[in-house]
């Protein structure tokens, strides 16, 4: 390795912190132009010697960055696999974590396809030196070499690299799990959730090879909150992806998540944490397709139990299950499963969302209660069966009746009623249920309510104008759908509604008087 004088360091220097911190788009001519000046041949030597020159490396790795990153400089790279191997195992980070990233670039950026970039990965044996970056690099170096890992689980033959038929020691991930330290195991486990979402394929050998079996290890160890938590946040995240409906409910961490939930000696924090992601699972739409009625049930009703166990249950617990039940229902699929399988969730939820007395607890059961008429769902999901809406028709009213309001329109008066954050969950509301012939008679019944979602001044705030006019919107669209001119009060309804909506969510706002803030008789 040809050792560089000082006026070379110094030029690249000058040039390289010139290229790396230029403050516009650079093209693939300005990269071959720096090239040309500075052979990469030249620059990686200098960014492996020895020398100690201040900034120099971090100038060279930033601008080695931006040359990968572009389309001509990602055609070089497999040109340097070989160096690629020896940066990998660099004693410097920066080194390490910009190597990660030219992994990367050589999946996203490369135009030959001449070039099969998961077999450069295999000849260089470049894997498990990503697998090494992984555990024991610092934060930037795992987080690169992670992206890395899912960039070569894009292809069919990506998937062949990180999971091959005959794996060894130093790929495999479950004896990866087992030998390396606390931090490193998280990491592994990390890895896993991350490449779950990349696609089916990859969530299928995943779950083949039961690697989520050493995330359900993870959740089972409740006697170290701090551990569990942190599984349970990995559990979230892949419960998030769009497979996991299919393949979480064939392993036991549905039912870990109801042991937990049911465990009143664990902290609250954890609890709530099973709870949501029980929610999220089961508010996916194909749920059903992969889970049984029967398991579905029990854990709605380890979710309800914690509900209706007061002494047992904080006000934070409390409201994360309320909103949990309305994620379920937040699908059509779900809302129809809360009102024909298990309406004492829906009752609940009902109840709360009407009384004034529960606070924090009845705003989020407000909005849940709107995820299940409706709210969170496309115009033409927001009806449901048969079946479902005439309970849900009856479930309203059976509330109403035994509240001093007597009828749902008494009840969704005093919510408007109420504060800001209380009318912006009633607009929400009623918004989904107008839809319904019944609760629009209800809603038109009471000329209170019409004279709110009206009202040009009622609400102040950007959110409040939107959510009131997007209400008043609903219920004039909903009864130019009943020919309202045939009733003469309904038609005065409507013309009055058909005013709001023309003004727009802000134009009465633009169209305040202005008022002076200081009076004459201030000014002496």
């Amino acid at each position: 390795m040809k050792e560089l004088s000082a006026a070379e360091t110094n030029q690249l220097l000058e040039a390289a912190t010139d290229f790396a911190f230029y403050p516009g788009i650079l093209n693939e001519a300005s990269v071959k132009e720096f090239l040309d000046r500075f052979p990469l041949p030249f620059i990686i030597n200098a960014l492996q010697t020895k020398a100690v020159v201040p900034g120099l490396e971090n100038a060279l790795v930033n601008c080695l960055e931006r040359i990968f990153r572009t389309k001509y400089g990602s055609s070089l790279i497999p040109q340097y696999m070989s160096l690629l191997q020896v940066g990998l195992q660099a004693d410097s980070e920066a080194v390490r974590c910009l190597t990660c990233k030219i992994v990367s670039f050589l999946f996203e950026d490369l135009n030959d396809k001449s070039v099969h970039p998961s077999q450069l990965i295999i000849t260089y044996n470049i894997y498990p030196l990503l697998l090494l970056c992984l555990v024991n690099g610092d934060e930037r170096v795992a987080a690169a070499s992670m992206d890395a890992i899912k960039s070569i689980a894009s292809s069919s033959e990506g998937i062949a690299t990180i999971f091959p038929a005959e794996s060894s020691e130093a790929t495999d991930l479950k004896h990866l799990a087992a030998k390396c330290s606390s931090l490193g195991r998280v990491r592994i486990l990390s890895l896993i959730v991350k490449l779950f979402s990349v696609s089916r394929a990859v969530a299928e050998v995943i779950a083949s090879l039961n690697l989520l079996g050493l995330i359900e290890a993870e959740v089972r160890k409740t006697d170290d909150t701090l551990a569990t938590l942190n599984a349970l946040e990995l559990l979230f995240e892949i419960a998030e992806s769009e497979h996991a409906s299919e393949f979480l409910p064939k392993t036991s961490l549905l039912q870990i998540l109801g042991s937990i939930i049911r465990n009143a000696s664990l902290e609250s924090m954890l609890r709530s944490r099973a709870v949501v992601i029980s929610g999220r699972m089961l508010s996916r739409e194909n749920i059903f397709t992969f889970i049984d009625e029967t398991s579905a049930l029990a854990i709605l009703s380890d979710i309800i139990g914690r509900l209706t166990s007061p002494e047992t249950i904080d006000d934070n617990e409390c409201e994360s299950a309320i909103e949990t039940v309305g994620l379920i229902g937040s699908s059509k699929s779900g809302a129809e499963f809360l009102l024909l399988r298990s309406l004492e969730a829906a009752r609940f939820l009902g109840q709360a969302a009407f009384d004034r007395h529960k606070g924090g607890k009845q705003l989020a059961a407000l909005h849940a209660f709107g995820d299940i008429v409706g709210a969170s769902r496309s115009e033409d999901r927001i009806l449901l069966k048969g079946e479902a809406e005439e309970i849900l028709r009856r479930l309203i009213y059976e509330i109403a009746s035994k509240t001093s309001k007597l009828t749902p329109s008494g009840l969704f008066l005093s919510v408007l009623q109420q504060d800001s954050e209380m009318r912006l969950a009633g607009y929400r509301l009623i918004s989904s249920l107008v839809g319904r012939q019944w609760c629009l008679m209800e809603v038109c019944s009471r000329q209170e309510i019409i004279s709110i979602v009206t009202d040009a001044y009622m609400e102040t705030t950007k959110i409040g104008m939107e959510a009131k006019y997007n209400c008043c919107f609903a219920i004039q669209k909903a009864l130019a759908n009943t020919n309202p001119k045939s009733d003469s009060a309904l038609a005065a309804i409507s013309r009055k509604l058909q005013e709001a909506v023309k003004r727009g969510p802000f134009l009465a706002e633009k169209n305040r008087d202005a008022q002076p803030t200081v009076t004459t008789d201030q000014r002496f």
